[in-house]
C-alpha cells in the first residue's frame, strides 16, 4: 500500500530545458524545416524596443548566454545566422555602450535592421530563431550588463589559454 500511495502522490517531471547550444544547432529537422518553410523574412527595426548585439563566433554568444544562465524558456529575442556563425541576441534599446571594446561583438541600434523570420516555422539559415517572443508578448529581453560582462570573461580567458600555449 505504501508504494501505491507514494506513486499517487509523485510529480510528473517537466523535462529538462535544451541548452542554447543545442537550440542554435544545425540538425536535419531543422534543415527539413528550412527546405519546407516559405522562407518568409522581414527587416526588424532596431533601436526603438531593443537593440541587437551581434556576437561572432556564434559559440561564443552561446557561451555566454549560457553562463549567465539565461533560461532557454524564457522567450529571449535570439536569432542565429549560420552562414556567418553570428548570434544576435536582443538587449534593451540604448544599453550598446555595455559593450563597448569587446571583439567579436557589434551593436545594432538606430539606424540598423536586423532579417528575422516572419514566424518560428520560417526560418532560414541566414535568420534563425534559438529563442524566440512566446506569442504576442513582447520579447525578453538578455540584460546588457550581464551579457558584456559574461562575453568579456570569455573573451579573457580565451586570451589567457591562447598565451598559455
Amino acid at each position: 500500500m505504501a508504494n501505491a500511495s507514494a506513486a499517487g502522490t509523485a510529480k510528473a517531471t517537466k523535462p529538462a530545458a535544451p541548452t542554447w547550444h543545442e537550440l542554435a544547432a544545425i540538425t536535419d529537422a531543422k534543415r527539413k524545416l528550412w527546405m519546407l518553410s516559405r522562407s518568409r523574412t522581414g527587416w526588424a527595426v532596431c533601436g526603438r524596443e531593443w537593440d541587437a548585439v551581434a556576437v561572432e563566433p556564434m559559440a561564443a554568444g552561446l557561451d555566454a548566454l549560457a553562463a549567465m544562465r539565461a533560461g532557454t524558456r524564457r522567450g529571449y529575442q535570439v536569432l542565429a545566422d549560420h552562414l556567418s556563425d553570428r548570434l544576435y541576441v536582443a538587449v534593451p534599446a540604448d544599453t550598446g555602450h555595455a559593450f563597448a571594446g569587446i571583439p567579436g561583438v557589434r551593436v545594432l541600434s538606430s539606424g540598423h535592421q536586423l532579417l528575422t523570420p516572419s514566424t518560428p516555422q520560417d526560418g532560414t539559415a541566414a535568420a534563425d530563431w534559438v529563442s524566440h517572443p512566446r506569442g504576442d508578448k513582447p520579447p525578453a529581453l538578455v540584460a546588457a550588463d550581464r551579457f558584456a560582462t559574461h562575453l568579456r570573461e570569455l573573451v579573457s580567458a580565451a586570451r589567457a589559454e591562447a598565451s598559455v600555449s
